[in-house]
């Protein structure tokens, strides 16, 4: 009993660094468009993501598995899946250079209400919970991006547009992971969305070997950290954490991009926005947190890089 509270509480601590680490994520993001266009960045950040899950990808995987898991190609699999975040990536990048790293980091988080609502398409079982969610963020929204002349600023609208698509992202992982092995799925969708952002970067994009030297530090920090070992440490550690404990510990994403943005971008909210963020919070760790509490626990979705 004590080894599993010291395993639980380990967990805990790494998604709370995963959180940290994605949340922070938003001001790399922000730091590096001072040197290189938005889809040179994502191109070379998503590429070196794919890097390091490499080794991963590489294990051997026993016969059994690989055989009940490819039932569709990984190449099929990964190219859906990438073409899917490669839009999700484009609107979060170039959102961020109309917005706050903040604001961005709760209007993206925002996806994590938007899957059960999508779902409700899909004819998937949604609950109480989501409703009420989706009620509370959608009103967070409203104090967070909407001015008084009731206009909804650039940059916001599309780190909206983006957090559709990172939740209809979530749903194709879902439908594709169980038919192919994961970590091979998400290596080949972050090699797709690396390759078609750089390949759009040098079409409609000036790139030059002094910007990536310039940039460099929040390219290693957004491939290395954010893609690479904040996928790594989430699909490893949520085998071994409570999903009610993942559920708040992932929704901390967005906080911690407006702590970061305040510390390091000296970004400030205002009390209005200030109101929503909280709203916009309470909204998402309800989405996930009722179905556990319901005794219909899920893994949460906390899939965004």
């Amino acid at each position: 009993m004590q080894g599993e509270k010291h395993h639980s509480g380990q967990a805990d601590l790494l998604l709370l660094l995963v959180a940290l680490i994605w949340g922070l994520g938003f001001v790399a993001q922000r730091v590096g468009m001072e040197h290189l266009g938005p889809y040179a960045f994502n191109g070379i950040r998503f590429l070196l993501g794919g890097l390091c899950l490499l080794p991963l990808a590489l294990r051997r995987t026993s016969v059994s598995m690989v055989q009940k898991n490819r039932q569709i190609p990984l190449i099929k699999a990964g190219s859906l899946a990438g073409v899917v975040l490669f839009i999700a990536a484009t609107l979060q990048q170039v959102g961020l250079q109309y917005t706050t790293a903040g604001k961005a980091g709760f209007i993206t988080g925002l996806y994590v209400v938007l899957v059960p609502m999508i779902g409700l398409f899909l004819r998937q079982r949604t609950t109480t919970g989501t409703w009420i969610g989706a009620v509370a963020a959608a009103v967070g929204l409203y104090l967070l991006s909407v001015t008084d002349d009731f206009r909804i600023e650039p940059g916001d609208l599309l780190e909206l547009i983006g957090a559709l698509f990172w939740a209809g992202h979530v749903l194709v992982l879902s439908f594709l992971s169980p038919r192919t092995v994961p970590v091979r799925l998400a290596m080949t969708q972050f090699f797709v969305c690396g390759a078609l952002s750089l390949l759009t970067g040098f079409l409609v994009e000036t790139i030059t070997l002094q910007a990536i030297m310039d940039a460099a530090v929040p390219i290693l920090y957004g491939g290395v950290c954010s893609v690479g070992a904040g996928y790594t440490l989430q699909v490893v550690v949520q085998r071994k954490a409570h999903p009610s404990h993942a559920a708040i510990l992932l929704s901390l994403e967005s906080p911690f991009a407006a702590l970061g943005g305040w510390l390091l971008l000296d970004e400030m909210l205002s009390g209005r926005a200030l109101t929503g963020c909280g709203l916009m919070l309470a909204g998402m760790l309800l989405s996930q947190l009722c179905p556990m509490l319901m005794g219909e626990e899920k893994n949460p979705s906390g899939t965004q890089p």
